[in-house]
């Protein structure tokens, strides 16, 4: 993005009342420091007097030496930063340019970042890899201590069919139950996951934090390095090409703009029936690839939301009593171990898939 592009979006951002800065990609760290030097210049000359910016930085973490560290630590910078679980999984998607793995230079990077006090925010992809190892993926994740987990279900299409490395419905649902029992049982309090903590949320009165949960969409504009200006980062095509950065705070409630938006609310009779509706709204838009109309990761999303809902309104209801995460924990463990009381390896499973429990739950029986 040229200087005088990146001024046009700061000012005209800023002037629209907007202080919260994504920095995005592909890998926004090739914009070289001395563009976000500029960009820190840039927001204090436009900023009203008393006001300050938030700023995010997602990155592969490649590039993120000690003197990167330090200037996003001197400007309070967020940090998000892409690792795919463990290191063989992340290495068989993101070789570098030499065809070799950059898992360790991701992990080296997040062990930086902490050590100049920033706890960046870990962004995982689900893959059809990834959903089939989610203990493994979850644990590696976990042990970096940052606190915050995002899981990001991968969906390509590639004509009528989806791509290798895309995760069905059924693989997503079946790693997010997995995770969940692990997480509710040893890491509630230490560290959130984004879909765990959004679900809670909504169950507590809260409004979705993110977009694609949400009623509607449409407030997550993108700018592109040309000054072009979309609807959404998932739909940087032609036909949803709002017009230039120069206008941006016209481009933000157009009429183009709120019609894609509020045609999220457009869903198929299935989602207007189903028990999860006020839980995910349809899902992202870009993910309804299904018939008709309906979200690809819908059986996934809903097999989640049927078996951590119920204990989520008990934390919910426990945390708004003054109950600690830990005691939280045990009344939760205990209330799953009632459940095992005398069921043998070949019994119907406590969880009522109608299977013997050996052939269920019994490896993840709480002891």
């Amino acid at each position: 993005m040229s200087d005088a592009t990146l001024e046009k979006f700061i000012s005209g951002y800023i002037a629209a009342g907007g202080v919260s800065f994504v920095w995005h990609g592909g890998e926004p760290t090739l914009a070289g420091l001395d563009f976000y030097r500029h960009v820190v210049e840039l927001q204090a000359k436009y900023l009203p007097e008393g006001s300050t910016a938030w700023n995010n930085l997602q990155t592969n973490g490649v590039l993120l030496d000690d003197e990167w560290c330090q200037f996003l630590a001197d400007n309070h910078f967020d940090v998000g930063l892409s690792i795919d679980g463990t290191d063989w999984i992340h290495d068989s998607y993101r070789p570098d340019p030499r065809g070799l793995g950059s898992y360790d230079a991701a992990a080296s990077a997040i062990k930086r970042l902490q050590a100049h006090g920033i706890q960046p925010d870990l962004l995982c992809t689900v893959t059809s890899t990834a959903a089939d190892h989610p203990l493994e993926v979850y644990r590696n994740l976990r042990s970096f201590g940052t606190g915050w987990v995002e899981f990001i279900p991968i969906v390509v299409r590639d004509g009528a069919d989806l791509t290798p490395e895309s995760v069905t419905g059924e693989a997503y649902g079946r790693f997010l139950v997995d995770v969940f029992d692990e997480w509710l049982l040893h890491d509630l309090g230490s560290t959130a996951v984004q879909l765990f903590a959004e679900t809670a949320s909504t169950l507590g009165g809260g409004a979705p934090g993110l977009c694609w949960l949400a009623p509607t969409c449409g407030r997550a504009l993108v700018v592109e390095a040309d000054g072009g200006v979309y609807s959404c980062d998932h739909f940087v095509r032609p036909e949803y090409r709002l017009g230039e950065v120069a206008n941006l705070a016209e481009l933000a409630d157009s009429p183009a703009q709120l019609t894609f938006g509020d045609a999220k609310a457009n869903l198929p009779d299935r989602c207007l029936a189903c028990p999860w509706l006020v839980m995910c709204n349809g899902g992202c838009p870009k993910d309804r690839l299904g018939w008709p109309g309906l979200n690809i990761l819908c059986d996934g999303l809903t097999a989640f939301f049927a078996h951590a809902v119920p204990e989520l309104r008990d934390v919910v209801a426990m945390a708004n009593a003054g109950k600690t995460s830990p005691a939280i924990m045990a009344t939760l463990r205990a209330a799953r171990q009632e459940k095992w009381l005398g069921v043998g390896r070949n019994d119907p499973c406590p969880c009522g898939s109608g299977r013997k429990a050996k052939n269920c739950c019994w490896p993840k029986r709480p002891l």
